[in-house]
């Protein structure tokens, strides 16, 4: 029995990808058998606590093609489906067929009974959630505020930490001292500050930044403060909150936004709130006093010695986000977290390990966040948002107004597939096209893409320390959907496997000025471009020569960037190009359109070009 069905292509589903509830969707299945066809259906449920199955008839409207429309009316959420075909083979016995997605979606594959099948998915959205227009328009710089600069006029540290390392010079490689158990003993610092931040606005304007994403800043043990000993304090070694306001403000009078991080699934040992140490006071904190205001944000299974931590790491109790005082505490009235730091005017947050924050305790901070004026709220999830299951909690990323977007990096495991030759690039390109299919239009666009993050070894190091790569890395991530995010350093070259070598001071003796000159032309390609920032995307690539293309277009523009991955030079040839979305004839012709001279494309090397619509 031959069944052809492809999610990707309108054809056989429309519209495509994520639809708002409510809508109505055409589906079509081509279905040529031997056998007698006795019934096909389209077979739908929707994930959620209780599944529920619907089975609708589809119509055999012309040859070996059938039909049916499907109207979500259920509500927002993740749904389910796949096609199932009632036939009587030549000996009269009957049977079914199950028809569901393969690996991905697109193109899928028959099942012979429902328990095996992969069920294609259908994200459904309650409304469209699109972030403020500064956003979707940036182009973010993420700080680890140690490792930036030292602002200081002799470099003096503010406030050295007790039991501390502080190196000798910048070009010293981060080390961690540990004990025999494996935890870390001594905190090492650089002695980067607000101060230095401040000092380097000019640098990220003539990078073309436009938005900063800092590391956390408030009070902590900690060189990465990812360990808040208090919400309501710049960490000493950064500053003061006079600096703070003055930093937001210089930002603001430049035209450059800025975003915090927030840490809100867990605190510090040493916090005022747990207070192991005892720093804060020999009766206050959850573990020097059980009647302490915070004992009930923490789970002890045998005080005050065992209890609840994030990932087990003793150093990191975790906070019961249940507790009604822990959530006024954090997105509350006018004395919560959200609204105090609001005061200062910044620009919005980047949650961490957003997958551990309950779906009402998400949904809690951006109402808060909604309270104010043009905010953003990007959530650190690593894979697929719009069906991830966390802590037994079907996320609601994609399908409610609760984040704006996530950090992407899907993408950077993508890219990174690409300029290394990991992977071929048509298994790439389906990888893409399914978060495309599965993300709403305006979540997709909000995402926060990255090449490299304070959690990942550098782009540098990933690309075999080849400058090349990492400008083909630096293109990919510019002609992406999304909002581009350049981590400290990886504009110039720095070096560095996983944490903590990821976290080196920014070399400014000896940057790497030919990779900053490809960052730069790509913020400012960004910056003219409306197709870069708004356009539709296309992904296509070419069986014959081994090519991958990005192809973006508004209604004024067309932009396209064709990248050779490979250590040869390659010719261009304007056949044998796919894109799974379309058929051949549109791609022919949407190529044609850049009418692209005979020409080669030298190794691990791109062609960038934009044309008018209104140029024929």
């Amino acid at each position: 029995m031959d069944i052809q069905y492809n999610s990707w292509l309108t054809t056989f589903k429309q519209p495509f990808g994520a639809v708002k509830k409510g809508k109505t969707i055409d589906f079509t299945l081509f279905v040529d058998s031997f056998e007698e066809i006795q019934s096909v259906s389209l077979v739908v449920k929707k994930q959620q606590e209780r599944i529920e199955i619907d089975e609708l008839p589809m119509i055999l409207f012309e040859e070996n093609k059938y039909k049916c429309h499907y109207q979500v009316t259920k509500g927002s959420g993740l749904y389910l489906y796949c096609f199932k075909i009632k036939a009587v083979n030549q000996e009269g016995h009957a049977f079914h067929l199950f028809y569901g997605q393969s690996e991905f979606g697109g193109e899928g594959c028959q099942y012979i009974t429902e328990a095996d099948v992969s069920w294609y998915q259908l994200t459904c959205y309650s409304e469209e959630d699109n972030a403020p227009e500064w956003y979707q328009k940036a182009c973010f710089y993420q700080i680890f505020p140690d490792r930036l600069f030292n602002g200081n006029p002799s470099k003096q540290i503010n406030s050295p930490k007790k039991n501390t390392m502080i190196y000798g010079d910048e070009s010293d490689l981060p080390f961690y001292i540990k004990d025999e158990t494996g935890d870390i003993k001594r905190w090492d610092f650089y002695g980067g500050n607000l101060a230095g931040i401040k000092n380097k606005i000019p640098y990220f304007k003539e990078l073309g930044i436009t938005a900063l994403y800092l590391n956390p800043i408030f009070e902590a043990n900690s060189n990465h403060r990812y360990d808040t000993n208090d919400y309501f304090n710049i960490d000493p070694v950064l500053g003061t909150k006079e600096e703070f306001k003055e930093l937001v403000e210089t930002l603001h009078e430049n035209n450059i936004k800025i975003i915090l991080d927030g840490v809100f699934s867990h605190v510090g040992r040493n916090s005022r709130y747990f207070n192991y140490s005892g720093e804060y006071g020999e009766h206050l904190g959850a573990y020097q006093n059980p009647e302490s205001k915070y004992f009930s944000w923490f789970n002890f299974f045998n005080y005050p010695d065992e209890y609840k931590s994030w990932w087990g790491i003793a150093d990191l109790p975790q906070i019961n986000k249940h507790e009604t005082s822990f959530q006024e505490f954090i997105y509350g009235g006018g004395k919560s977290v959200l609204s105090y730091w609001s005061t200062y005017d910044i620009d919005g947050w980047r949650l961490d390990v957003a997958d551990e924050l309950p779906n009402f305790f998400l949904k809690g901070i951006r109402e808060r966040i909604n309270a104010y004026e043009n905010q953003v709220l990007i959530g650190e999830v690593w894979e697929d948002a719009s069906n991830k299951v966390a802590y037994g909690e079907s996320k609601e990323y994609a399908s409610h107004p609760v984040l704006h977007g996530v950090m992407n990096y899907p993408v950077r495991d993508q890219i990174l597939a690409l300029v290394n030759e990991q992977k071929p690039i048509v298994d790439v390109v389906k990888e893409m096209v399914t978060i495309k299919e599965n993300y709403p239009r305006y979540f997709y666009y909000n995402a926060l893409n990255n090449i490299g993050t304070h959690d990942t070894a550098r782009i540098y190091t990933e690309c075999g320390e080849s400058y090349q790569k990492v400008a083909l890395a630096f293109a990919l991530l510019f002609m992406m959907p999304g909002v581009p995010c350049v981590y400290y350093g990886d504009e110039v070259g720095l070096a560095g496997e996983e944490d903590p070598d990821n976290r080196r001071f920014y070399p400014w003796k000896s940057p790497n000025t030919t990779l900053k000159k490809v960052v730069q032309s790509w913020t400012k390609l960004r910056e003219s471009h409306l197709s870069l920032t708004e356009g539709e995307a296309h992904f296509l690539y070419n069986t014959r020569n081994d090519l991958f293309a990005i192809y973006r277009c508004v209604e004024e523009e067309e932009s396209l960037c064709v990248f050779n991955f490979n250590d040869y030079e390659k010719d261009y040839l304007a056949s044998d190009w796919y894109c799974d979305e379309l058929n051949q004839f549109e791609v022919a012709r949407m190529l044609q359109r850049f009418d692209i001279p005979k020409l080669n494309i030298s190794k691990q090397h791109y062609l960038f070009l934009v044309k008018s619509k209104k140029s024929k």
